[in-house]
């Protein structure tokens, strides 16, 4: 089964370090990726821009919003995420208590489906007829 593993963090807080602190939080979150690489369960990984890159675009009455940001205001952000397979949730969930992210933030994790409404038999979303 497909997890992803979502890290929040809050994000303003990384350069609230040293530079000694940074070092060590890359380092831990750089063996995190090998031991993950290593077990084979890494099927891929990304990280995301600082929240003040983000758009948040909502349709409301036929008008298109757009603003700055995130849709949120929380003490913690989306920062990246990984997709990885493993038999079962509590898999996923001993590799998300893994993380540092879990340290200093949150992993959130989820399983991840194949297909989409798109792409899918649309009766499975809908209610008995």
């Amino acid at each position: 089964m497909r997890y992803m593993l979502m890290d929040y963090v809050y994000e303003s807080g990384w350069n609230m370090l040293t530079r000694s602190e940074q070092e060590h939080w890359l380092g831990a979150y750089r063996q995190y990726m090998e031991a993950m690489t290593k077990a084979g369960v890494l099927k891929s990984s990304s990280g995301l821009y600082p929240t003040a890159t983000a758009a948040t675009v909502r349709t409301t009455g036929g008008k298109q919003q757009v603003l700055d940001g995130p849709y949120t205001d929380s003490k913690e952000q989306l920062g990246g995420f990984h997709i990885i397979e493993v038999p079962d949730l509590d898999t996923a969930i001993s590799w998300a208590a893994r993380s540092p992210t879990s340290i200093h933030g949150v992993v959130e994790v989820r399983q991840v489906r194949d297909g989409t409404l798109l792409t899918d038999d649309l009766n499975q979303y809908l209610k008995p007829a």
